[in-house]
């Protein structure tokens, strides 16, 4: 009898959580993205995967060291991935891909956030084309990059890959 009844009541908060991820989506659309849309979309996925994760160790007939043990890995799994991902790239390509600056549906864009987001922002800001708005966001990011790369502590694959494409672009050149 208690079965069916946790089985019914797992299924109803993984549909809360997508129904969640769902409305997360549409105010994405319409607000644009920022760091913590994505963390709250990671973390509504973590939920999901641990209520799955209870019912199949009900169905499976599993330990709870079973449980902990793959929540843990589902974790572990999702901290080691996002560690790969470049965020600032992906909310900044996303921003200004579906700003009104760029013709998208959603609200004008917030160079003063992409501009925090620092130097991971150029490829997308360039995209927008040369306009004050741009130039005025993109020299103290480009001599952010230049600081960086020339400093040995702060320099990162990512900052590297940046320069690398900032290299490969002439339309981009450090300011003196």
């Amino acid at each position: 009898m208690i079965r069916p009844l946790v089985y019914l009541w797992v299924g109803q908060n993984v549909m809360l959580v997508l129904s969640a991820i769902l409305r997360l989506k549409l105010y994405v659309g319409i607000y644009l993205l920022t760091y913590w849309r994505i963390t709250a979309a990671i973390w509504m996925g973590l939920v999901a995967v641990g209520l799955v994760l209870i019912v199949a160790r009900i169905a499976l007939d599993r330990s709870h060291r079973w449980l902990i043990r793959m929540n843990l890995l589902a974790l572990l799994a999702t901290v080691y991935v996002c560690s790969l991902i470049n965020f600032d790239a992906i909310i900044a390509n996303y921003n200004v891909a579906h700003s009104r600056e760029a013709g998208g549906a959603g609200v004008a864009l917030d160079g003063v956030y992409l501009a925090s987001l620092g130097p991971q922002v150029i490829p997308a800001l360039a995209r927008l084309g040369s306009n004050p708005y741009v130039a005025a966001r993109l020299d103290p990011l480009l001599e952010q990059q230049a600081r960086d790369m020339a400093s040995w502590r702060s320099w990162s694959f990512r900052g590297w890959r940046l320069q690398h494409y900032l290299d490969t672009h002439p339309i981009f050149a450090v300011p003196k």
